[in-house]
């Protein structure tokens, strides 16, 4: 069986939004994983919304779930809505596919990553199941960093790591001038926003089998 990442999330505080603004969210959260799947050459997100504000999508190749967790937290702060999202990521195989979205898919990256979004304390965002130790503890140790940063992003750090991510082999110059500031500028943002250690991070994610 294929073995791949399933992110399972739910929006926080979403209550305190109108339904319109709920909408506006969830599409923006599906263009973000069908822009990362086009930038980085994966197979299709699937991007299918559940319960409200629930939402499930599938990463493959499953090491990619790192990098692609990053960009839709990014992309999410980016947009300056003033919510965020909590997310579950199931390691493993998919027994069914799913036929239109995936509502009907099942198999263990997909009760994996129920439950790791189910487990969650009410102060931690992000957590990950599904992968045997060490690789398990420092997976979620990553992800704490990553959460760590991603509390303090401002909207101009996230958008600045966002672009980052997305296409990380393209020169800076690029990406200032795509964003109209200078790249003295990019580099200031990156850097407050964890650049290096998060590249760190996801390439050592990327690299593990």
């Amino acid at each position: 069986m294929t073995r791949i990442a399933v992110l399972t999330g739910d929006l926080i505080a979403s209550s305190a939004a109108t339904p319109a603004d709920v909408d506006r969210l969830m599409q923006r959260l599906a263009t973000i994983a069908q822009d990362a799947a086009r930038s980085l050459g994966t197979d299709p997100p699937r991007f299918t919304r559940f319960r409200g504000d629930g939402w499930q999508i599938v990463v493959s190749p499953a090491p990619l779930c790192l990098r692609i967790t990053a960009i839709l937290l990014t992309g999410l702060r980016a947009s300056d809505s003033g919510i965020d999202t909590r997310i579950g990521i199931g390691i493993g195989a998919i027994d069914r596919p799913g036929t239109q979205d995936l509502a009907d898919a099942s198999g263990p990256a997909f009760s994996l990553s129920g439950r790791a979004l189910d487990g969650l304390s009410r102060t931690d965002r992000l957590a990950i199941a599904g992968l045997p130790d060490p690789a398990l503890a420092w997976h979620a140790a990553a992800l704490d960093t990553l959460a760590h940063f991603a509390a303090r992003w401002s909207r101009e750090q996230a958008q600045a790591l966002h672009h980052r991510l997305l296409a990380e082999t393209r020169p800076l110059q690029q990406v200032a001038a795509d964003l109209g500031i200078t790249r003295q500028a990019l580099s200031s943002r990156l850097a407050v926003a964890g650049e290096k250690p998060l590249l760190a991070l996801i390439r050592a994610a990327e690299a593990t089998p």
